[in-house]
């Protein structure tokens, strides 16, 4: 009978410091380079465009890249978050890391099938299966971004938006994002 390695919050804690993302999804390592400048510009962006609204709101908070860790062997850093402040002072820890689930989850996809397949697959379910209410997978390079919203237990598609679309979210009332203006300064 073959072993599988599964890896923990532990070994995350032995990882070179080189620059590389490393994070655990149900026990499998997940290794990511250093993102792109249009990658981070996008995260920016977007966390942007959910600050002025959260300023007018006052409801919550946006950070980007947050360590989370849902347990031992399921932790990772998506690349923006919001959460509300009541939610934030329960699952905001002494280690300054979440350990649950935030309302909305965004993940910028950075090039490569790997890093796609990390996003849209694993992510999404961890995600599903651990409380996330809205999760947002953008795609800088062709300009667009999914929508998913919890319903019936488990986070579903509800939209795949486009250049020419706005993107609004009963979970965040008022909030109103134009992707042309999102992705006006990427390269085609």
């Amino acid at each position: 009978m073959a072993s599988t390695m599964r890896w923990t919050s532990t070994d995350l804690e032995t990882m070179p410091d080189d620059g590389n993302r490393y994070e655990i999804i149900d026990g499998e390592l997940y290794v990511s380079k250093q993102p792109s400048w249009h990658h981070q510009q996008t995260c920016f962006r977007i966390a942007t465009e959910l600050e002025i609204w959260n300023r007018m709101s006052g409801v919550g908070q946006i950070n980007l890249a947050p360590g989370l860790i849902f347990a031992e062997d399921d932790e990772v850093a998506p690349d923006v978050v919001w959460l509300s402040n009541e939610r934030l002072a329960r699952i905001l820890a002494n280690d300054g890391k979440l350990h649950a689930a935030p309302e909305l989850v965004i993940e910028v996809i950075s090039p490569g099938r790997a890093n796609e397949r990390r996003d849209r697959e694993a992510k999404l379910k961890l995600y599903s299966r651990r409380g996330v209410l809205e999760y947002w997978i953008i795609d800088w390079l062709r300009r667009l971004i999914e929508v998913y919203r919890r319903h019936d237990l488990a986070l579903h598609l509800l939209a795949s938006l486009q250049e020419e679309d706005t993107l609004k979210t009963p979970l965040l009332p008022g909030f109103s994002c134009s992707l042309a203006k999102l992705f006006a300064p990427l390269p085609r």
